[in-house]
This record gives C-alpha cells, sequence and structure tokens, in this order.
C-alpha cells in the first residue's frame, strides 16, 4: 500500500510506540485518526502530524467500550472519507506473580481487577477495532491493512499471565483475521516488539533496567521508531500478510 493520502487509525496514538508510529505515516503522506484516552498526549501527538502537512485528528476512546469504538470508527469515515488501515496499538500492563510465596505462604495473588484490565485493552480493543475497521474497509470496497502489536512476551513471561495471553491472542487473531478478510483485499499482519525504549522502561529501576538490557543479544532497547519502521514495511509490502514480525533485538525468553 502506498500510505499517501490514505487514512489510517492509530490506537494508543498519544504516546510512546504509538506517536512514533503515527509521526513515520504522517512523514510518508498519511492521513490519521489517533485514538487514545490521554487527551494531552493526544492534542500533542496530533500537533505534531499535523506539522507534517497531512490532515490529523484525535479521538478521546477507550478501544474496550464497544459503543465508543462504534462511535469513532463511524466518525472517522464521515471525518476523513474513507478509511484504509489501522493499527492496533493501544496496551496497558498490570503486572502481577500469579500466586505470590513468601516464607512457604501465600501472600498474594493476580487480582481480577489485573486481568480483566488487560484483556479488555489488550485484546477485546483489538478485537473491537479490528472488527469495526474491517466493516468500514469492506463496505468501502478499497480494502486495506490492518496491523496489530503484539509483544515477546506472547510467548510466556514471568508475571505477566495477563499481558502474555493477550498478546498471544492478538497474534492468533490476526491469522484468523489474515485468512477471513483476504478475499476483500484486507491484509493482516503484526509486529512483536522486544523491550523498547517508552515510559515503561523508563520508569525501571536503573539496575533492573541494566539486567533487562543485558539479555538482549544488540545490548539495548529498541527505540519507537525501530518498531514504527516495522510497521511501515508491512503497510508497504503487498504480499505480506497473516504473520508476525519480531523486532526484539535477538533475544527470547
Amino acid at each position: 500500500m502506498d500510505v499517501r493520502d490514505k487514512t489510517i487509525v492509530v490506537t494508543g496514538g498519544g504516546r510512546g510506540i504509538g506517536r512514533a508510529i503515527a509521526l513515520r505515516l504522517a512523514r510518508q503522506g498519511a492521513n490519521l485518526a489517533l485514538l487514545d484516552c490521554n487527551a494531552a498526549d493526544l492534542e500533542a501527538t496530533v500537533a505534531l502530524c499535523g506539522g507534517e502537512t497531512v490532515q490529523a485528528r484525535g479521538y478521546g476512546v477507550d478501544v474496550s467500550d464497544e459503543a465508543a469504538v462504534c462511535a469513532a470508527m463511524a466518525r472517522i469515515a464521515a471525518d476523513f472519507g474513507r478509511l484504509d488501515g489501522l493499527v492496533n496499538n493501544a496496551g496497558i500492563l498490570r503486572d502481577a506473580l500469579l500466586v505470590k510465596v513468601k516464607d512457604g505462604a501465600i501472600v498474594g495473588r493476580m487480582s481480577m481487577e489485573q486481568w480483566n484490565a488487560v484483556i479488555a485493552v489488550n485484546l477485546t480493543g483489538v478485537f473491537l477495532c479490528g472488527r469495526e475497521a474491517a466493516a468500514r474497509m469492506i463496505e468501502s470496497g478499497n480494502g486495506g491493512v490492518i496491523i496489530n502489536i503484539s509483544s515477546i512476551s506472547r510467548t510466556g513471561n514471568a508475571g505477566q499471565s495477563n499481558y502474555s495471553a493477550a498478546k498471544a491472542g492478538v497474534e492468533s487473531m490476526s491469522v484468523v483475521w489474515a485468512r477471513e478478510l483476504a478475499r476483500y483485499g484486507i491484509r493482516v499482519g503484526t509486529v512483536a516488539p522486544g523491550f523498547t525504549r517508552t515510559d515503561i522502561l523508563a520508569s525501571m529501576r536503573p539496575e533492573l533496567l541494566e539486567r533487562t538490557t543485558a539479555a538482549v543479544p544488540l545490548r539495548r532497547p529498541a527505540t519507537p521508531e525501530e518498531i514504527a519502521h516495522a510497521v511501515m514495511f508491512i503497510f508497504e509490502n503487498d504480499y505480506f500478510s497473516g504473520r508476525c514480525l519480531d523486532v526484539d533485538g535477538g533475544m527470547r525468553l
């Protein structure tokens, strides 16, 4: 796909990887519809993308809210007149051990709130946005591209039962959608980042960050721009569908 003058939705577009993806697409000439819950972050990214002489609009949306997602996609189609791409990037963390033990006694469990919050945003949110974007693309008859952001943690990472399950589900859904939607000219791909320099990584204690970085063969985290580059590859390669790009510096969990 040549993204020039196309309309692409990026969820979680307010900061971090989402902002980097939005800026990369804007510099290639795409018009952006950015979804995020944080109004200030959203406004800042919209301003940055608008500086690239493309059209960019922000929509305050909780991607786990079905009614809100449906309404937002309808507004986007009306505002831009078309919908050509979606990057499902929005995600949250609520890490905890399944069962925490100290001196042989159970002192904690992953709570239902922690489980449900991550599944709602990281899995249900991807489903809802993907469903509604696909419906708009099919109705327009122009095809499109859906890219879902998974994670290195999809293979299982201690302390992340909720996040790992959601990100594994994201990759699996991408395969299903690639098979179901190909007949409508819609390609679906996945990018699985490893440790990436975002606000979450910046908040780590220095000693923990050092241990994490040491486990990466390339000895550093990814930059958000490197993840955005992988997303751009999927948009531009018209034979890529149903597969996952691992951008993890060679690390395996």
